[in-house]
């Protein structure tokens, strides 16, 4: 499955970041704590340049704890980068950000200017929430959909901070092709650009590998599946979800796997670890020399 999703909007955004980002003393990038890596926008590095960057992780709660502590040991080898995990509806926890910026950014002297920060992440991931949070009143649109921010805007602070929302976007194309998978799990993505029962089918056999136990518990099973389909076939036949002719009506399954994994009645589950994420960056690289050795081979023959 090849996802390309990049709307307007997001273009727009893109270019208003690159050309504010220089003038930020502060990053801020929120996470979803399943999906560190799917979830961190590839652009950001590159806009960023040394500017110190806090890396939150949202929806630890629905996270595999120790996975998440993986994670944060992985991203903070990058120089000028923290981390700090975040559940939903603590204050204390989310003002701790607050605290991590003063921290990262000893020589600012907010008595004589705004400490200027700015926070994005892609859509879907509860940015906006951890800005109200932040502020302490409504400032920010809230919503189960992605993309509920279309408009860069500047929020007042306590302590002189000024805060810098952008609209969430994704960069051009998701690469490598399981990450667009994971995004689509936990909703970062509209249904609308991506097969709803592929995307099901993908979280079936993952769960399957990483958490067996809870997939036996949860739906009742006494033994495990062979592979994703076999799960979705069990699930269908427990649930009694039948189509026309007693055929399993995968549709319902993949509504009850992806509705389930997001709201954590699965428990709390990651769906990358770093040693993963590596090692499909490793399989990327090759594929592309691959790619690229075949095309400079084209090329001899054709001048031959």
């Amino acid at each position: 499955m090849a996802i390309n999703w990049f709307p307007g909007h997001m273009h727009k955004a893109r270019k208003e970041i690159k050309k504010v980002m220089p003038q930020m003393d502060l990053i801020i990038e929120v996470l979803d704590a399943r999906i560190p890596f799917s979830s961190e926008n590839p652009l950001v590095p590159t806009l960023r340049g040394d500017t110190p960057l806090i890396r939150v992780l949202n929806k630890r709660d629905l996270a595999d704890p120790a996975i998440t502590e993986q994670w944060q040991e992985w991203l903070e080898r990058e120089r000028g980068v923290r981390t700090i995990t975040l559940t939903h509806n603590q204050r204390n926890e989310a003002m701790g950000i607050l605290k991590l910026a003063e921290e990262m950014t000893p020589d600012h002297d907010r008595q004589k200017s705004a400490l200027r920060v700015m926070i994005l992440g892609i859509p879907n991931v509860g940015k906006s929430t951890i800005i109200n949070t932040l502020a302490g009143r409504p400032v920010a649109k809230t919503g189960n959909e992605p993309a509920v921010t279309r408009a860069q805007q500047a929020i007042k602070l306590p302590d002189n901070i000024l805060l810098y929302d952008t609209p969430g976007f994704l960069w051009p194309k998701l690469s490598p092709e399981a990450c667009g998978y994971r995004l689509a799990i936990t909703g970062a993505i509209r249904s609308a650009v991506l097969d709803f029962e592929d995307v099901a089918l993908f979280e079936a056999d993952y769960l399957i590998q990483a958490y067996p136990e809870q997939v036996k518990a949860r739906y009742g099973l006494d033994q495990l599946p062979v592979d994703g389909l076999a799960l979705m076939d069990a699930i269908a036949a427990k649930r009694r979800f039948f189509a026309r002719g007693g055929i399993p009506d995968l549709h319902k399954v993949s509504e009850v796997l992806l509705n389930e994994f997001r709201n954590g009645t699965l428990g709390p589950m990651s769906l990358e670890t770093p040693d993963m994420v590596e090692q499909e960056a490793r399989e990327a690289e090759k594929i592309e020399a691959e790619k690229a050795a075949r095309k400079e081979a084209g090329k001899g023959k054709r001048k031959a």
